[in-house]
């Protein structure tokens, strides 16, 4: 492919430049091989402008940068304000392909589970879906585990175009905050957006929850078309000021859900330990629904779900039986296994306040016993959630473990003590694998045990190492070691 071809920043170009051939794109200098475009982008803790000799030794054919910092070159320089945008729009200009039908979804919480249910319910209406998010590529070939959850422009538009080379025709991924910010869906040609929730999240990353949401908003104030579907959850304390934000940039097709909903409203609900029922209206026309999972976020996050399946060509109908056969995402309210006496042991990927919050609380209806919770807070992460999540754990559950939970860099001890600021009758075991195996062990009739934080995934980070660990996997082998001592 010509270099005039992959982008829009190809009118800055000079005449000679236009038919260099361009055979790969990547921001990253280790992966640059002879005739790739090599774009230096200025990151949180390095500036690719310091890679570019590397970049051009390693074959690069030309350079996307701003105008910083640029050695004497033979090849190529392409000087533009926003490289990151150009970058995205680079890559799907060279990958070319994307399934017929985007959507993206965003906020602080839910963001898998919509995508993941998303999926779901277009599978059972019979389109050829996937979703890409936290927990990975799912498509009907395909479950490939990674760790972001927006995916750099260039493995984005790569995964969707090999989505699209096997059938897949429609696509749910999940939109972060530093996705949005750092341009890596401005490529994507989208169909419709949700917006589920805000909280404390990132406040490593944003200075204010104003530019937190701001980012959140990119999704719908410059991404998505204007009289696209745009789905805001009703019942959240920042809807309001999301759907005026949506309206403000022009766009013409808002729908809402939940309780306070006009579009898909939920009108009852009544809970049981392993599933809910629902009486649901959409447009009018009342629905009798079995949600087979626990916690009343799950409700709100199928519901989404349903709305961005319904807007995209599934039959209200249609969607509403989907919900009956929903699985939740891996490591959200995931039931891993219940002691001899029926006491269940959960894991959940909440390690943000909000998310804390609302699965202890969503629990709490089928929990005639006690909730114990065994959690922890990243290192090198936002510290000002750690005693607010600390409170959290106090005020909602009966038993609280502190433990470690990729404490990178920082000293885990320190962590530890800056929940327990707010825990003061918490209790304190800073190897994971022995909090679990304490939380286990105490587990009595009735009582129910959530792991949080981790939920998905399959290592600690501890320094710059990944060392292998699974909540899963533990509580799974506490409850075999318990077992055996009855």
């Amino acid at each position: 492919m010509k270099l005039k071809e992959i982008a829009a920043f190809s009118k800055i170009l000079s005449p000679r430049y236009v038919d260099v051939v361009i055979t790969g794109v990547t921001s990253d200098s280790r992966k640059v091989q002879p005739g790739y475009l090599f774009a230096a982008l200025k990151g949180v803790k390095a500036d690719g402008g310091q890679f570019i000799a590397d970049a051009v030794a390693r074959g690069a054919a030309a350079i996307l940068t701003d105008d910083n910092h640029l050695p004497d070159l033979t090849v190529p320089q392409i000087k533009c304000p926003d490289p990151r945008l150009a970058l995205a729009q680079a890559a799907a200009a060279f990958y070319q392909k994307q399934p017929d039908v985007m959507v993206a979804v965003t906020g602080t919480s839910g963001k898998t589970s919509v995508a993941s249910f998303t999926r779901q319910i277009w599978e059972y209406a019979g389109f050829a879906a996937a979703n890409i998010g936290t927990t990975g590529v799912f498509s009907p070939t395909r479950s490939d585990y990674n760790s972001l959850t927006t995916p750099d422009p260039v493995e984005l538009h790569r995964v969707l175009a090999e989505l699209a080379d096997e059938g897949v025709t429609h696509a749910a991924m999940e939109a972060s905050s530093h996705g949005l910010d750092q341009r890596r869906l401005d490529g994507v040609k989208l169909t419709a957006a949700a917006f589920t929730n805000l909280g404390r999240d990132h406040m490593d990353y944003h200075a204010t929850v104003d530019d937190y949401l701001a980012a959140k908003m990119r999704l719908f104030t410059e991404l998505l078309p204007k009289d696209a579907p745009a789905i805001f959850y009703a019942d959240d304390v920042y809807s309001e000021q999301a759907i005026e934000a949506a309206r403000d940039a022009g766009l013409t097709n808002i729908k809402t859900v939940g309780r306070k909903s006009a579009f898909i409203k939920l009108k009852r609900l009544e809970h049981e330990r392993f599933r809910q029922h629902l009486e649901v209206a959409v447009n009018d026309e009342i629905y009798e629904v079995s949600l087979p999972l626990a916690g009343e976020f799950q409700v709100a996050n199928a519901l989404m779900a349903a709305a961005l399946a319904i807007e995209t060509g599934v039959p209200p109908q249609a969607a509403m039986k989907a919900l009956e056969r929903l699985k939740g995402a891996p490591g959200r309210l995931d039931l891993v296994g219940s002691a001899e006496n029926g006491a269940l042991a959960y894991v959940d990927y909440a390690h943000k306040p909000d998310a804390l919050e609302n699965v202890l609380a969503s629990v709490r209806p089928f929990t005639t016993g006690r909730i114990i919770v065994v959690f922890g807070c990243g290192g090198d992460r936002d510290k000002g959630k750690r005693p607010i999540m600390g409170e959290i754990a106090t005020r909602l559950a009966d038993v609280v473990i502190v433990t470690d939970d990729n404490p990178r860099t920082e000293v885990p001890e320190v962590i530890r003590q800056e929940i327990m600021a707010a825990a003061p009758n918490a209790q304190e075991i800073g190897d994971r694998k022995k909090a679990i195996q304490a939380a286990v062990a105490m587990m009595n009739t009735g009582d129910t045990l959530i792991v949080a934080g981790k939920g998905h995934e399959e290592g600690q980070t501890v320094g710059d190492q990944v060392l292998p660990f699974s909540d899963h996997a533990e509580i799974a082998l506490a409850l075999q070691a318990r077992q055996k001592e009855v």
